[in-house]
């Protein structure tokens, strides 16, 4: 949107009228006396400051919000048709069931915002010039654009983002769950982490797009476009991708890419270990298809593993120490009596996962300053996860998901639990001597 152009004539308003309006608001959501809605339709609202403010159900078709403080502010169900977000402060605000359809979001910071069931399909606000003729107020492009925003964490949950214009954008750990996409360009977006499950992704445009770690289960994908896409360490079910353009997309790959059988590749990864490293080969399975193996009492301590595929395969046992498995996929497999001290599990997948008897504690790590290497499960997600009789002292688990995983006997202490999600988990008994629990949720009292 051109910020002179004459045919779309912006009232100003100043921060002393914004305060007065906000506070006419508050009252006509209170039912009081002296209440108005706010009606700011077609007013010019840039730079001013609206942090934490309650604007529900609020006026704001055509405004320009540009580069405005709107942290914390509430604005489920208001109206901002073809509003102009340019660069706006929305971290942790609640956008909830808005009507977004032809906004610009270019450049606007949505962190921990809340986006459930809004609109932000193609919209276009015409407005009459001095002539009486109808013009379109477009900004770079009619279908509401989110692109170069940073939308880390935010939750568009069931939002309708058809059309949408989302390039270059920063997704990570976004909630897109039952989103529908369908046509939207997130070309070269960075979808780290998000959960898109669920998603219509008919005719989305993901090129060069990065998926590490995403969850892209029970999607639609029709005509849906990945070329140079980074699907590596996406959580995903490969009969899915059928439909899809998959020309010079990173994927996994199969044990039939490997230039070595596994069988000697393991054989010279226990030569490589038995011998401090001084004969026989580390084992690389990174992004290596292995659905349904059984590799239980295997030694893989310190294998390169990244975004393996995992998914259903037999661990019990198996000696993962020191092992490397950021973004692998863990899902329903069997981590029995597994040895994870000191391995790398950042933003892994053990959704349904058998940890029992699971070691994921320090390691002891010999050297000039002899120290413990924690195991590090950083926004890992055990979602239903069953852990018992698990050892986890000193984890790192900032950020993991425990939602709805069982928990019985398990030792957590000194681990770093900052803002870890154990809503609707099942928690028996667990030790929490030590543990840095700032902005955990879901723990007992």
């Amino acid at each position: 949107m051109n910020d002179t152009d004459s045919r779309r004539p912006l009232r100003k308003v100043t921060q002393t009228e914004i305060n007065e309006v906000c506070a006419a608001h508050a009252r006509f959501l209170e039912r009081k006396v002296g209440g108005a809605r706010a009606n700011l339709t077609l007013c010019d609202l840039s730079h001013l400051d609206l942090t934490g403010r309650n604007l529900s159900h609020a006026e704001l078709t055509g405004a320009c919000l540009r580069k405005t403080r709107l942290r914390g502010v509430q604005m489920p169900c208001a109206n901002l048709f073809a509003a102009d977000l340019r660069e706006a402060d929305l971290i942790a605000a609640n956008l909830n069931r808005a009507d977004l359809r032809g906004a610009c979001l270019r450049g606007a910071d949505l962190t921990d915002a809340f986006v459930l069931d809004a609109d932000l399909r193609d919209g276009v606000m015409l407005k009459p010039d001095q002539s009486g003729n109808l013009h379109a107020m477009v900004y770079d492009t009619r279908a509401t654009e989110v692109a170069q925003a940073k939308l880390t964490a935010a939750d568009f949950s069931f939002s309708k983002m058809a059309d949408s214009f989302i390039v270059q954008t920063d997704l990570t750990d976004a909630i897109l769950r039952n989103v529908r996409l369908m046509r939207a360009d997130l070309s070269h977006s960075n979808l780290t982490g998000a959960n898109l499950e669920g998603a219509d992704l008919t005719d989305v445009n993901f090129t060069g797009a990065i998926f590490h770690g995403a969850i892209l289960t029970s999607v639609t994908m029709n005509h849906t476009k990945f070329n140079d896409a980074d699907l590596s360490g996406a959580v995903l079910d490969m009969y899915s991708l059928g439909n899809a353009d998959l020309q010079g997309a990173k994927l996994p790959r199969s044990l039939e890419s490997l230039d070595t059988e596994l069988s000697v590749l393991l054989a010279a990864h226990s030569l490589w270990i038995g011998s401090s490293g001084k004969s026989g080969r580390r084992a690389n399975l990174s992004a290596i298809n292995m659905t349904g193996l059984d590799l239980s009492g295997v030694n893989l301590a310190a294998a390169e593993m990244e975004g393996a595929i995992l998914k259903d395969a037999n661990l019990s046992g198996t000696i993962l120490t020191m092992a490397r498995l950021p973004f692998a996929d863990l899902r329903d497999a069997c981590l029995n009596g597994a040895d994870l001290r000191g391995a790398n599990l950042m933003r892994a997948t053990l959704t349904g996962t058998d940890l029992t008897g699971c070691r994921g504690g320090p390691v002891s790590v010999v050297g000039a300053n002899c120290q413990d290497w924690p195991t590090n499960f950083e926004n890992a997600r055990f979602g239903g996860a069953t852990i018992r009789k698990a050892q986890f002292r000193k984890a790192l688990l900032t950020k993991a998901n425990f939602v709805r995983a069982q928990l019985s006997d398990v030792d957590l202490r000194d681990a770093d639990l900052r803002d870890s999600d154990f809503t609707n988990a099942k928690i028996i008994e667990i030790n929490l001597e030590g543990a840095d629990l700032r902005g955990a949720r879901g723990l007992p009292a």
